[in-house]
């Protein structure tokens, strides 16, 4: 393939990717399309994306089929060679031999991690490691300085669209966790109310309901107030 063409289909690649991201389509989608790219561009035998996550790095895409390990595998941020990429934030580039790495560790869910060459660069979001993108091939591979820019490029791109993820999920959590409080203390005031209990007395009671049922104390909170509603509606018939 001529240099031009080349060039032209990275630019085509990576203008569909920004595509996706401005039109807000998924992560995961984001992500599998990462993969193909890479896969296409590069040429390679197969590629990663492993996004961070409460401190470990998950297994979020993959070009080969590992739905087993897919949304599964877990590195610790210094394990193997992704672990010391995503530690130290700077890629590794291997052409040959990369299980004789110092830094490798095998994961045996993943036969790939035998491959000769091995490239892995870390995705960022203003100098925050967000995930790492892999790069193998089966033979030996001298990358280019291209190609190690290339995939730094994909990093730029969806490093973003990974820390917005993260951010809107951290808002989910919070928002369930300000309405659950909220219904903890309804459910705690309606037990004052009928059983004649002080706050402190209320809240131990549906904690000890919550351990003996295996229940969350939203749940045991919503099963009060649900049986108030019920009760008063009796009252008023």
């Amino acid at each position: 393939m001529h240099t031009d063409q080349y060039q032209h289909r990275e630019i085509a690649f990576l203008h569909e990717i920004g595509e996706r991201i401005a039109a807000a389509d998924p992560l995961q989608t984001v992500l599998g399309r990462v993969v193909e790219f890479v896969s296409a561009v590069v040429k390679c035998d197969s590629s990663f994306v492993y996004v961070l996550e409460k401190g470990d790095l998950i297994l979020r895409a993959s070009k080969n089929p590992h739905a087993e390990v897919v949304d599964r595998l877990k590195l610790r941020i210094g394990q193997g060679i992704t672990g010391w990429v995503a530690e130290n934030k700077k890629p590794v580039v291997l052409s040959s031999n990369a299980f004789q790495d110092r830094r490798f560790q095998s994961i045996s869910e993943l036969p790939e991690d035998r491959y000769e060459a091995f490239l892995s660069v870390p995705v960022l979001c203003r100098d925050r490691l967000v995930g790492v993108i892999n790069v193998q091939h089966r033979e030996p591979h001298v990358h280019t300085q291209g190609e190690v820019q290339l995939i730094s490029t994909i990093g730029f791109l969806v490093g973003p669209e990974i820390e917005m993820a993260r951010v809107e999920a951290e808002k989910l959590k919070f928002a369930d966790l300000s309405e659950a409080r909220k219904l903890v203390e309804q459910a705690a005031q309606v037990l004052q109310r009928q059983l004649r209990l002080d706050e402190e007395e209320a809240n131990l009671a549906m904690q000890k309901q919550s351990r003996r049922s295996g229940k969350s104390m939203k749940e045991v909170a919503s099963a009060v107030l649900l049986h108030d509603e019920l009760c008063q509606g009796l009252r008023t018939r």
